[in-house]
């Protein structure tokens, strides 16, 4: 059965729901209320606060630390600097994606990794001929997300790194109520938004000093469901639906490189031997065979789908995830890829999707067609590829006393 994060007993008392998921063997939150709604709202108005502990967590120390990063993963760890994080993959030899995270580097020789899978075993068969010590801390350390455009505000009435400063993808480590934190500028919703590391042993005190100090600005704890929508405005991808850990895939359909994920901008392919880089080479050389795109469906030919059978249209308010097929035309003679997750965008009002197509779909404004079944029959509607990154507000990046950051 899961178990409790260091959070669980303020988190449970405030799920009134009673909606729990299981994610990495923890209790997590669903939603908070009945409707995720307000929590999404806070996330994109105010500020949300999620448990993020199911991550897994891993210190990596050494001389050989950077050295050791850069053979597993697919982007050059030696460049990034103290107080800087990266978001990177790592692959296979054959360049096929095991699993995406964060690389925060704390020290000259001291990085801290997070993960969606466990990731140890694999970590650990590169080790020989480094001089580094590789730890997995995923019971040690507990983490919240504070999202929203007043996340800022509220993390600097409780500790004493200087924010206003702090560059997008960046950490710093900081003292909340007399206790040590690390704060990254990251998170998963993609706005302006903090991930603060804890030791266990220091969880509820960070939790209660967060949320009495977002009280005047419109905090609410907020849980997975709201999270999901966030993400898909966001283009974020997710393990295990917009594509598989390439160790656990039963057939090599299932198995994606990072060209192919649209991380290609993660690789940094002329370096010492990686894993993958022969692979990768040879793919940016000859080309992919798939890209993952945006889809803004047409509103108003699916309104009117439904009109045909006298209905309003029929749209949940919960991201989807589910492998929903695309086409290159109305009468679905040939499918180009599919759709796998995708929402209604509250604060878009957009019906939008991830999709997996063929490369040569890819280009922006290409119109495909989505499969849609309204009363029991299945219809196409147009829908239109654009970026990914559906929402991308200035403040996710910028800092109060510049227009942008990097």
């Amino acid at each position: 059965m899961p178990i409790k994060s260091p959070f669980f007993a303020r988190t449970s008392a405030l799920c009134n729901s009673m909606n729990w998921k299981e994610w990495a063997g923890y209790y997590a939150v669903s939603s908070y209320g009945t409707l995720h709604d307000p929590e999404y709202f806070a996330f994109r108005y105010s500020a949300g606060l999620l448990d993020i502990t199911p991550l897994f967590k891993y210190r990596v120390k050494g001389p050989d630390a950077a050295a050791f990063l850069s053979r597993i993963m697919v982007k050059n760890i030696h460049k990034l600097g103290v107080g800087r994080v990266s978001y990177c993959c790592w692959c296979t030899d054959a360049g096929k994606v095991i699993d995406d995270g964060t690389v925060m580097r704390r020290a000259e020789n001291e990085f801290f990794v997070t993960s969606a899978d466990p990731g140890y075993s694999w970590f650990s068969r590169f080790l020989r001929g480094y001089d580094v010590v590789l730890e997995e801390i995923s019971e040690e350390v507990a983490g919240l997300a504070l999202q929203g455009p007043t996340s800022r505000d509220i993390l600097k009435q409780i500790c004493d790194a200087d924010l206003n400063n702090l560059k997008f993808f960046s950490t710093v480590k900081a003292r909340a109520d007399g206790f040590e934190i690390y704060v990254s500028r990251t998170g998963y919703t993609g706005d302006l938004g903090y991930e603060i590391w804890v030791e266990n042993e220091h969880a509820i005190t960070l939790w209660d000093a967060i949320m009495s100090a977002g009280k005047n600005y419109d905090i609410r704890p907020a849980g997975l469901d709201a999270l999901d929508v966030t993400r898909v405005e966001a283009g974020l991808i997710l393990k295990d639906v917009d594509y598989f850990n390439a160790l656990y895939a039963l057939i090599d359909d299932r198995m994606s490189s990072p060209y192919e994920l649209s991380l290609g901008w993660t690789v940094n392919l002329d370096r010492d031997p990686f894993n993958g880089q022969a692979s990768l080479k040879a793919e940016k050389e000859n080309g992919s065979k798939w890209a993952i795109v945006g889809l803004d469906i047409d509103w108003p030919q699916l309104e009117s789908l439904y009109a045909k059978h006298g209905l309003p249209p029929e749209i949940g308010s919960h991201a989807w995830r589910s492998s929903v097929p695309v086409y290159i035309s109305a009468d679905k003679k040939y499918q180009t890829g599919y759709a796998t997750s995708g929402t209604w965008s509250p604060i878009l009002k957009k019906n939008i999707a991830l999709a997996t197509v063929e490369k040569k779909y890819e280009n922006i404004g290409n119109e495909l067609r989505i499969e849609m079944t309204v009363e029991h029959k299945r219809y196409t509607v147009p829908a239109i590829i654009s970026k990914p990154q559906f929402f991308n507000p200035e403040r996710k990046t910028s800092n109060p006393n510049s227009q942008s950051d990097e």
